[in-house]
């Protein structure tokens, strides 16, 4: 069996995407692309060193590019803070009266939870918006101010 350049190109593109399948590195998809090119570029005949200099500026374009383009993307909130993680956030619960400590007791789902107050939040009774869960504690701020 004669390897020609062209599918040790290939068979390298095709093990950066093993790797990428393997360990959820997306990086890995770019550089696979880099590789692709440079096995289009031995199909088209180019030395050796072109290939090489294709496979480069492809692979790492195509990795910057995709890094510049997360960079643009709005950050998510924080896991804690985040409701497409945590579904008790944005959830109504009633305070009847605030410690001195700023933190309460609170029937939330079938249970009574402790729960803290945002820091500049006034301690008020009333409803109140899980803001945040951290840990078995909840972070209340009132309802009406948010």
């Amino acid at each position: 069996m004669d390897l020609s350049t062209a599918t040790f190109w290939w068979v390298l593109a095709g093990v950066a995407v093993a790797a990428e399948l393997t360990t959820g590195t997306f990086y890995l998809l770019m550089i696979a692309l880099g590789l692709a090119a440079g096995a289009v570029s031995a199909h088209l005949g180019l030395s050796a060193s072109l290939q090489i200099t294709v496979a480069a500026v492809v692979a790492g374009g195509a990795t910057a590019l995709w890094h510049w383009r997360r960079m643009k993307l709005p950050r998510s909130a924080p896991v804690a803070e985040n409701r497409d993680v945590n579904l008790d956030i944005g959830e109504r619960v009633q305070v009847d009266a605030w410690g001195s400590d700023r933190t309460t007791r609170v029937s939330y789902r079938g249970t009574l939870w402790t729960a803290r107050l945002l820091p500049d939040s006034p301690a008020l009774p009333g409803p109140h918006l899980v803001k945040a869960v951290e840990g078995n504690w909840l972070v209340l701020a009132p309802a009406s101010s948010h």
